[in-house]
């Protein structure tokens, strides 16, 4: 029987984890392994597709479902557990586990760039990628607030019509975790000042397809650095093979 492993998600059009996954097998000569899409449109579904898919061995997990997913798993790591969100589970011994590897996949992409003027950064979203982001710059020391559109729930929040020159002077390092700007998904991009960006600027968009968003397009209008999200893609999609082979 094939090992199963796969992609939790409720659209999954955008992903390239399928392909590469695919590929990684291919090149392992591992004929007996797949990779699937698990489109599901609600997380109460989880059940039934854990009990048809008997011979599952690890799953990653994409948006909507990086938190929902949490009260069906046995136990998780101290990382997932810190951060609130897991997009990597490991089924062993009947017992489902769950991880956050977007951390690590957002620090070893994000850290070689890093400039001393990085100090501090907006992380746009407040979703369960934007937790990872946010664990990972404040374990390289990197100071955080996020940009929210509905509450704040700290000191270290900004709403996105707070946004302005002084602001965005003081933060030159800006990070999208939101939706808006995929693939098939929610079209434009977050609401904020571009006209103060400037050559000090990184600009992080976690969304890797399309390779452009219209976030990075307008931030290298302004002169900013950009990067999108395939590195860390990759990065975390090899932490989680790590995962599921220990």
């Amino acid at each position: 029987m094939a090992a199963v492993f796969g992609l939790l998600g409720k659209s999954l059009s955008h992903s390239f984890s399928k392909d590469y996954f695919e590929k990684k097998f291919s090149e392992l000569h591992l004929n007996d392994h797949v990779y699937k899409n698990f489109e599901i449109d609600s997380i109460e579904h989880f059940k039934a597709l854990r009990a048809n898919e008997t011979n599952l061995k690890g799953l990653n997990v994409t948006i909507p479902y990086k938190k929902q997913i949490i009260p069906y798993l046995d136990n998780l790591s101290v990382e997932a557990r810190e951060i609130g969100a897991v997009n990597c589970i490991q089924f062993k011994n009947d017992k489902l586990t769950g991880h956050n590897t977007d951390h690590y996949g957002f620090r070893q992409s994000i850290k070689p760039f890093l400039e001393p003027q990085h100090e501090r950064a907006l992380v746009l979203g407040t979703g369960g990628s934007s937790k990872a982001v946010a664990y990972a710059l404040k374990n390289i020391g990197v100071e955080v607030y996020f940009v929210t559109s509905s509450e704040k729930k700290g000191n270290n929040y900004f709403f996105y019509s707070e946004l302005n020159q002084i602001i965005l002077n003081a933060f030159k390092l800006i990070v999208n975790t939101t939706p808006l700007g995929m693939c098939n998904g929610l079209p434009g991009a977050p609401q904020i000042p571009f006209e103060f960006l400037s050559s000090q600027h990184l600009c992080y968009d976690l969304i890797y397809n399309p390779a452009e968003t219209l976030f990075l397009e307008k931030s290298k209008k302004q002169g900013a650095s950009t990067m999108n999200g395939l590195s860390m893609l990759q990065q975390q999609a090899e932490k989680s093979w790590e995962i599921w082979n220990s």
